[in-house]
Formats: C-alpha cells, sequence, structure tokens
C-alpha cells in the first residue's frame, strides 16, 4: 500500500490532505473525551418486534429474549477460521476458499414443475374463460409460456454464483468500513422459519437492467416480471403472462426458498416511497397463502441503514435507464479508483426484525379496518373556514399506482396488500438503526447552520444520542466520541467547513447551498425518532399562533392555556395534512390513538405540563374516580365517544408549556425537524398563483422546484429545495382538491381546481400551513 500510494501522485494529494486533516484535528483537542455505548444500561434492547395488534401469536412465539446476548459480526469479513483450512496461503485466499465451500441448492427440474402447474395447464387446454388457450394451437402456447418463463428467471449457474459471491465481497469490503449484522437476529430468523435457507432469490426491476445484464442476474437468482404482466384484465397475452408468474411464486415458496422484495423504492427516487412492484410481488405471495396453496409464510421486514449512500441520484429528471452489463462493470471500476487509499469508508447496518406469520396478520388485521375519507373531504372545509369539527374518520391516501396484478386480486385482498406493506415499511423504518452522519447533520442544520465549535458539537452529539436511546431506538456506531466525530464529518467533508480559531479549537460551518439540501435529506432518518414530539410541537405552535406572536417570549408562551380537546384537533389537522409516506402510521392504528401517544410524548419529555384547574380533583387522585360499564367494555383504539368519559372533567384536562431552562431550545428544535416538508408546503400554496396551469405533473413539478430553488437563494432556506418536496407538495395538494388532473390529447395535465382559483382562498392554505411553522 505505502508503494502504491508514492507512485500514483493522486493519491500521494489524498494521502497529503489526510494528513494535514489529521494534524488539524489533533490541534482541535486538549481534553479527555467520553466513549459512546451504542445502548443505556446493561443490555441493548430489542429493536423491530412485530405487531402486538395484528400478530399476537408471533408476538410471543417467535421471539427469544437470549438472543440480545449475542453479538454483532462483520458480514463482509472473511478470516480463515470460516474455511476448512488454515496455513499462510488460505489467509490470502479466504474469501475465495469460503465461496468455493458454499452449498447452493440447484432443481433441474423447476421449470417442468411450473409448467405442470394446474393453472398454467388449465390456461394451455382453454379450460380459462377469455385465456390464451381458446382456439391457438397448443404447441404455440407452450413455446409462449417457456418464453415467458425465460424472461421471469433461469436455473442456477452454481460456478457464477461463487464468483460472484467472492467478487462482491471483495468489492464490498473496498467500498465500506464494515457492514454489521446482529448474530441474534439471525439466529431468530433460523428458528422461525425451521428450515436451511437456500439461494436468496431476488425480485428486481427490469426497467433498470439491460438484456444482458437481466441474463446474468436471472443465472444468480434475479425474478423479472415479463412485461405482458401488466397489460389489462382482458388481454389474453397478459391472463397467460400473469398465471405463469403466479406459478413461479407458488413453486418458489413450495420449495422452501426465500424471496426478497424490496418494497421501498431507493434513495432520491422521484416517486411514491412505496414501490409499485414490491407490492406486485407481494399480492403474489399473499394471494398463494389465502388460497392454501402453502398453509403459511413467514414475512421478515429488513432494514439497511448507511453512512452514507454511495452514488444515490437526487435529480427529479433522473431517468431509470436500463443499466448495461459493461456500464455497470465500468462504474464498479471508477468506484474502485476512487476508493483506493480513500480511508473515508462507510459504515453500514442490516437489522432483521421480528418474524411474523402472514396467515396470522390476513386473519387479524381485516378486524382493524375501519371507514375512511378523502383529504379533500377531510381537511379542505377546515382549511377554507367553513367547518371547523374534524371528522371522525381516517384519512385514505394512496400514491403508489395499482399494477396489473394487485388489479387482479379481490378488492379486499388488494386493501390487505396495501396495508400489509405500509405494515412492513413501519417495522423496517422503526427497527433501522440511527447512524452517526443523521444525528452530525440534524445538529449542523437544525441549530448550527452558521457555525459551532467542534468542543459544543461534541457535547449535542452525544446528547442527541443519548435522547435517541432513551425513545427504545438503536444507533450504527460506538467509540471515543472524537474518532466518531473525525469519521462523520470526514464522510460529510463536501457539507461542510473545518476552520482553525486562534485558541487551538475547531469551528465547523456548514456549506450553503446544495450542502444545506444534503443536510436536511440526512436529517429525515432522524425523524422516526423524534416524530410523535415534532407532530406535537408543530401542533402546540399552531394552536398558539392565534394567541401569542411567534417571536414572543417563552414566558409569555408558557401562560397560555392548551386544552386536551384542541390539542388533539390541532394534531389532527397536522396528520392528516403531512403525508402517509413520511408519518407511516401502522394501518392498525387509529388517528385517535396517535393523538394520545404524542401528548404523552410531549408530557414524557417535559414540554407539556397538566395544570389543575381550581376546584377540580388532582389529576394523580384517582381513588374517588369511578369507571362507567362504557368505559369498561369500549373497545380498544377507539377515543371517539365522549360520553364514556366519564372520569373526566366536561372541559377536559388542561397543559401548559413548561418553563424549564432545556424546553424553549428543544420545543424550537423538535419543531424545526418537520420545517423544510412543510415550508415547501407553504412555498407551493403561495406558487398557485404563480404557476403556469394547465400542464403535465412533471412539468408543473419543474416549475415549482425552480421557484423553491429561487426562493431558497433569496431567503437562505436551502432545505426546502428538495424536488421530492415538490412531488410530495403537488399530491398532497391534489388530495387536498386545491389541484385537479384531467385527461387531455396530450396526457394527463393539471388544473388549479375552481374552489382555490380565488387569490383569497390560496391565502388561507398558505395560512393553515404556515400556523404550524416555527420561524
Amino acid at each position: 500500500m505505502d508503494t502504491m500510494l508514492k507512485s500514483n501522485p493522486q493519491t500521494q494529494q489524498r494521502s497529503n490532505h489526510s494528513d494535514q486533516e489529521t494534524s488539524l484535528w489533533s490541534s482541535g483537542f486538549g481534553m479527555k473525551l467520553e466513549a459512546i455505548t451504542p445502548f443505556l444500561g446493561k443490555y441493548r434492547p430489542f429493536m423491530g418486534r412485530c405487531c402486538q395488534t395484528c400478530t399476537p401469536k408471533s408476538w410471543e412465539s417467535l421471539f427469544h429474549r437470549s438472543i440480545m446476548d449475542l453479538g454483532f459480526c462483520n458480514v463482509i469479513l472473511v478470516k480463515e477460521e470460516n474455511t476448512r483450512f488454515r496455513g499462510w496461503l488460505v489467509r490470502r485466499l479466504c474469501y475465495f476458499l469460503w465461496s468455493l465451500e458454499q452449498h447452493i441448492p440447484t432443481s433441474s427440474d423447476a421449470s417442468q414443475k411450473i409448467m405442470e402447474n394446474t393453472g398454467v395447464q388449465s390456461l394451455l387446454a382453454g379450460r380459462v374463460p377469455g385465456g390464451s388457450g381458446e382456439g391457438q394451437a397448443p404447441d404455440l402456447l407452450m413455446k409462449e409460456a417457456q418464453r415467458i418463463l425465460g424472461h421471469i428467471q433461469a436455473t442456477l449457474c452454481p460456478f457464477l454464483l461463487r464468483l460472484f459471491s467472492w467478487a462482491l465481497l471483495w468489492f464490498l469490503n473496498r467500498l465500506f468500513l464494515n457492514v454489521q449484522l446482529h448474530k441474534g437476529q439471525m439466529k431468530m430468523v433460523h428458528k422461525a422459519v425451521q428450515e436451511g435457507l437456500g439461494v436468496v432469490r431476488v425480485a428486481l426491476d427490469p426497467r433498470t437492467c439491460s438484456p444482458a445484464l437481466r441474463a446474468l442476474l436471472r443465472k444468480l437468482g434475479g425474478l423479472f416480471l415479463p412485461p405482458e404482466a401488466n397489460l389489462s384484465l382482458d388481454s389474453s397475452d397478459g391472463i397467460l403472462a400473469r398465471t405463469v408468474v403466479r406459478a413461479t411464486v407458488e413453486q418458489l415458496l413450495a420449495s422452501g426458498q426465500p424471496l426478497l422484495i424490496f418494497l421501498e423504492e431507493p434513495p432520491g427516487y422521484p416517486g411514491p416511497r412505496l414501490s409499485a412492484l414490491g407490492q406486485a410481488w407481494l399480492g403474489l405471495v399473499v394471494q398463494v397463502v389465502q388460497e392454501g396453496i402453502i398453509p403459511d409464510a413467514t414475512l421478515v421486514p429488513v432494514a439497511i441503514a448507511y453512512d452514507l449512500v454511495p452514488d444515490a441520484p437526487c435529480d427529479m429528471n433522473h431517468d431509470l435507464a436500463p443499466l448495461g452489463l459493461w456500464t455497470g462493470a465500468l462504474a464498479v471500476f471508477r468506484k474502485l479508483c476512487n476508493c483506493w487509499g480513500c480511508n473515508r469508508r462507510a459504515c453500514v447496518r442490516v437489522h432483521l426484525a421480528q418474524p411474523f406469520s402472514l396467515q396470522e396478520y390476513a386473519i387479524n388485521a381485516r378486524s382493524c379496518w375501519g371507514s375512511r375519507q378523502t383529504l379533500e373531504h377531510l381537511l379542505q372545509p377546515i382549511v377554507l373556514g367553513e367547518c371547523g369539527v374534524v371528522p371522525d374518520t381516517e384519512k385514505e391516501q394512496e400514491w403508489t399506482p395499482s399494477t396489473g396484478l394487485l388489479l387482479t386480486l379481490k378488492e379486499e385482498d388488494q386493501l390487505l396488500v396495501r396495508r400489509l406493506s405500509r405494515h412492513v415499511l413501519s417495522a423496517s423504518v422503526a427497527s433501522s438503526a440511527v447512524m452517526s452522519t443523521a444525528i452530525m447533520a440534524t445538529l449542523l442544520l437544525l441549530k448550527h447552520q452558521k457555525g459551532v465549535v467542534l468542543s459544543q458539537l461534541l457535547g449535542e452529539f452525544s446528547w442527541l444520542t443519548e435522547e435517541t436511546l432513551l425513545r427504545g431506538f438503536d444507533v450504527g456506531f460506538s467509540g471515543q466520541l472524537r474518532c466518531l466525530a473525525q469519521h462523520t464529518l470526514s464522510l460529510l467533508r463536501a457539507h461542510v467547513v473545518l476552520l482553525r480559531v486562534h485558541q487551538g479549537d475547531l469551528v465547523v460551518v456548514p456549506r450553503p447551498g446544495p450542502g444545506l439540501t444534503h443536510l436536511a435529506r440526512l436529517s429525515m432518518e432522524l425523524l422516526p425518532t423524534f416524530l410523535s414530539e415534532a407532530v406535537g410541537a408543530c401542533a402546540v405552535r399552531g394552536l398558539l399562533a392565534g394567541r401569542v406572536p411567534p417571536e414572543g417570549p417563552w414566558e409569555l408562551q408558557g401562560i397560555e392555556l392548551l386544552s386536551q380537546n384542541e390539542l388533539y384537533r390541532q394534531i389532527l389537522l397536522l396528520l392528516h395534512l403531512l403525508p402517509q409516506d413520511l408519518l407511516l402510521p401502522q394501518p392498525c392504528q387509529s388517528s385517535y390513538c396517535y393523538c394520545q401517544e404524542v401528548l404523552d410524548r410531549l408530557i414524557q419529555c417535559g414540554l407539556l405540563v397538566a395544570e389543575e384547574t381550581p376546584g377540580s380533583r388532582p389529576a394523580c387522585d384517582t381513588g374517588r374516580q369511578h369507571l362507567s360499564a362504557k368505559l369498561l367494555w369500549k373497545p380498544s383504539g377507539d377515543f371517539t365517544d365522549s360520553e364514556s368519559d366519564d372520569f373526566e372533567e366536561p372541559g377536559g384536562r388542561c397543559f401548559r408549556l413548561s418553563q424549564q431552562s432545556r424546553c424553549p431550545d428543544f420545543f424550537l428544535f423538535l419543531c424545526r425537524l418537520l420545517s423544510p416538508i412543510l415550508k415547501a408546503f407553504a412555498q407551493a400554496a403561495a406558487f398557485l398563483h404563480l404557476g403556469r396551469l394547465p400542464d403535465s405533473e412533471v412539468g408543473y413539478s419543474e416549475q415549482l422546484f425552480e421557484f423553491l430553488q429561487a426562493c431558497a437563494q433569496e431567503e437562505g432556506i436551502f432545505e426546502c429545495a428538495d424536488p421530492n418536496l415538490a412531488i410530495s407538495a403537488i399530491w398532497t395538494f391534489k388530495d387536498l382538491g386545491v389541484l385537479q388532473q384531467m385527461p387531455s390529447p396530450a396526457g394527463p395535465q393539471l388544473h388549479l381546481s375552481p374552489t382555490f382559483a380565488s387569490r383569497d382562498n390560496q391565502d388561507k392554505l398558505e395560512q393553515f400551513i404556515r400556523q404550524f411553522i416555527c420561524s
């Protein structure tokens, strides 16, 4: 390595730059720094328990407390001990030897079993109405079915699997510092499936790969949907393709092979968070289990957290052009060249949440379904001042388009698949570890945009880490605080500036412009940790907006009494406004349950203090409270019947803002977590009278994004200049009835609805959004 560093001028320049940074860091510390532990107390808590409401049996049986006694392992690190051989040469060839020793089960008759499937045979024999078998030669139909099957999968090639497993390990070791996985979680998954795992089959997007790359990936275990599967429901070619796809999934699950489905779109994807392709594959699995072809399937939510996602696209015009074989190889080669001699490699944490039974979820989840209404019916009358009562129903919001495979299911099963998708995605996000870059980016963006002394930043980094652990979330780092800060800031070196001051300390300054936008994206990874408190803080801000000036002192705001009913209403309004792709609520949880959770969190963190009204019984006095029969028999999760709350005072409980010294800063910190999306929505409302409509959705998104960039340059609020926020604002306004999509010869066009054509109603919408923003 030293010889290479000396012979390569570019690498030598990087080394000199690294030495300068090391010298800069060593001069900035003259004190002993504490160590960061990734958990509080003696034991690490378990993250990612399944839903106790929908899957109570899985919650109890598919969990073993002893698994937390096991530690982490670096899954891309292969040592001599991982092979059957020992010696000097083995230590240098251990990755290659390990790949040769892997057992790869193959099935040569898998294609034959698929073609002998009952559904495929019925279709080929012409016994399915509207199928391809009517009036066509069976031999031609058989060849067409075999062609479709060849597009979906291929027979595994053990040689290529071993070769690429070795190459992938070699590449990941040069791309990442480590990829950590908890050994106890892997043990839990093995016990849940109760059999050895075979080669993982991966459902991939055919649009992102060229034909040559698809052919290679199929040999490695990739699965691709044929294009005919998305044809109309009455298309004979579509019926044949969907039948072959379903037979493939039946054979795959019956043979016990694991199937990996990506339910979330890649980072920076300009579209809905839930993948339509992932929902289509999940719908096939649900259909196979529902019809009793296999007794059950075990679902394991998987979360992957990165210090820094390598080369994540963030352009709204980023086209999913098919990746060619040679183009991919060239991209890998360039990445290796960039990583060569660079010590700033990111860390990765893979988390396996608790497995749960699909059959159990399908039975129990239907009992949690209630009535739902669109955002236009829920929120538009309140925005326009026509109504002050929030309807007692849930919000219906679905941004992910339905594919042909999903539309073949019954309407009830389609709803089951959509809610199951959100359940799994919510569990994955909740169990994902918070990385050091997310904490550092949040501190720099929300508290220190003008710069901060490094010693102060380190203290706040330790504080925010402890607050994250106190809320039951995991962190993906540990070690000496100085080393953590050096590693994190080196990864963020393109977005921050390190300056040495005369006292010997360092000053960290975020770079203005796109640097703040990147920090805002990283800070969104911390939002699930403080989401309940952030929603509550913004709701309190909206409640105080009409009473106290925003720039008023904290003591003046603390005088105001906040009733429980007012807080509930304000929280509900904000919950309806924010997209479900951001909130990711569990479908079995009602909005009123979430409101109570938000209120409890505000009390637990010390921001709200219960106020005892004169002459009332103290809130802690429960000795003389008699519970009525209605309350005793009230269904869990239902807080809508006010007549059953006989033990409460008629006006409900009242609260005040706490006057503790730490509360103003913490309140402002929580409000600013939601500021990027709320400010983007408010600027989108202000843009309504400036936009050129009618226009296509893509065209109007570009108009709005240009406006957000112009506002960022003028006001210095660069965290709002995000194309994904522009798209979220447009989709939310469509649901709210502000924008309407109408057909035209040139394609669907966006129009301003007649209700919001007047400037007065546009101002009402903007003011409604701005009440939740804390400047």
